[in-house]
């Protein structure tokens, strides 16, 4: 063997162990752990890139930026605070699709009055990269789910809250129907006597009849209104009802869209309103359908066409006179239905599958349907009442309890986040000449 080509070969691997030593020191000085949060840890270069674009954000606001220990620190927690809760929610199975990402992508350029190709190279420019923020935006989606998740079921809204919320000003005005209206105004200046303000309330009159008999109520506010928006054909907009001069309230109340008030008198004067639209408020009628159904699903001994060919001889038999509630009892293979007589109550919408609802709103009272299937099996179903419920005081009791959630939300984030911080293990490595902290 020449000596000449082993020591060199020697000297090569040397130089190369020497070099791959040097890269991992780097890499360790680089990338040093300044917290362990659990089982988990945060790295320098995330600390180091957070800062990196939270300087970045200030500099272009054109604020002056606070002391870098402070702004350092509220790094270093509000990092500790998301991997907590990215464990939380990975270990609860919380993933978020490449389709819901791209969704929420969509969103991003959409709302910044970008296409997709144009935000994609907004985040080049900006010296990120697209796979960098793809995944920044996943874990902001896992964040806010494991939030809305954990915190949501903290938060209780009694039903005396509801009702006192509900009875107050901010309630009753939040419930309020919303009115599109237009309006004239006749004055009737102080001082006017019994005679004059007599022929203003008949020249008021005069105009409903010109409205009732065809004339364009715009038309005339421009040439008859002293109210301030005449120029614009008397139009008020859209408001809240709650916002209306009480004068003006129990009149617009009793209008169908499109028609006129009587002449209203207040200190102002006389006015005609006229409602174009109205919207919310009022009753929520909801379509219900009382149905019962008989479900058989194939399986190992009964396949698809012999479970088809048993409901259709089902089917056959309730035509012919038989009891649909004693079959549904002895065939049907829902547990939750079958000792009712296949009976499911009064339904909402949403309340079944898809193939359910359009099935049961496609069928006359008292036919029996042709079998279809579901992701449960196969059904026919009977609709055996129908009727139109009003949901108003639930669909106005839910607004408001949202409403009441999402005020309690924030606080209630906060006492979660403190709580979650105080329960895990945390040390901060500061630096190498101080003793690390724990908690």
């Amino acid at each position: 063997m020449d000596l000449k080509k082993t020591c060199n070969k020697a000297l090569i691997a040397f130089l190369l162990a020497t070099a791959s030593i040097s890269a991992v020191a780097q890499v360790e000085i680089l990338d040093r752990v300044v917290a362990v949060v659990d089982e988990d840890v945060v790295l320098e270069s995330e600390v180091q890139q957070r800062l990196a674009t939270i300087y970045s954000q200030i500099e272009k606001s054109g604020t002056q930026p606070p002391p870098q220990e402070i702004l350092l620190q509220q790094v270093l927690e509000r990092l500790i605070s998301e991997r907590l809760q990215l464990n939380m929610g990975f270990n609860a199975g919380i993933r978020i699709t490449d389709a819901e990402l791209n969704d929420s992508m969509g969103r991003i350029a959409a709302s910044n009055k970008l296409t997709m190709d144009q935000y994609v190279e907004q985040i080049h420019s900006g010296g990120s990269t697209l796979s960098a923020v793809r995944e920044e935006i996943r874990n902001e989606l896992i964040l806010r789910r494991v939030q809305q998740g954990y915190v949501m079921r903290r938060i209780n809204i009694s039903q005396q809250e509801l009702d006192n919320f509900l009875n107050s000003e901010e309630g009753r005005f939040m419930n309020s129907p919303d009115v599109n209206i237009g309006h004239i105004l006749l004055p009737v200046p102080s001082g006017t006597n019994t005679d004059q303000a007599k022929a203003i309330l008949e020249r008021a009159q005069d105009l409903l009849s010109q409205v009732n008999s065809g004339t364009d109520f715009k038309q005339l506010a421009i040439a008859n209104s002293a109210d301030q928006t005449a120029l614009q054909g008397g139009d008020l907009g859209w408001r809240k009802m709650a916002q209306l001069p009480g004068v003006f309230i129990e009149a617009v109340e009793k209008l169908e869209a499109n028609a006129v008030s009587e002449p209203i008198r207040s200190d102002a004067g006389y006015h005609l309103i006229k409602l174009y639209e109205r919207r919310g408020g009022g009753e929520q009628l909801i379509e219900q359908h009382f149905a019962r159904h008989i479900l058989i699903k194939p399986n190992e001994i009964r396949d698809e066409e012999t479970t088809l060919n048993q409901l259709n001889e089902l089917r056959d038999r309730v035509a012919a006179g038989e009891d649909f509630a004693l079959l549904a009892k002895e065939f049907s293979e829902d547990p939750g239905s079958a000792l009712n007589g296949g009976e499911l109550g009064w339904s909402t919408p949403g309340m079944f599958v898809p193939e359910f609802e359009q099935t049961m709103n496609s069928i006359a009272l008292e036919e029996i349907s042709a079998p279809f299937l579901s992701q449960f099996g196969w059904h026919i179903l009977q609709v055996t009442e129908r009727r139109n419920q009003d949901f108003s005081d639930n669909i106005m009791r839910n607004r408001a309890e949202n409403l009441l959630r999402q005020r309690k939300y924030e606080e209630e984030l906060q006492v979660w986040l403190q709580e979650i911080r105080d329960e895990a293990f945390i040390e901060i490595k500061e630096s190498k000449n101080k003793e690390p902290k724990s908690s």
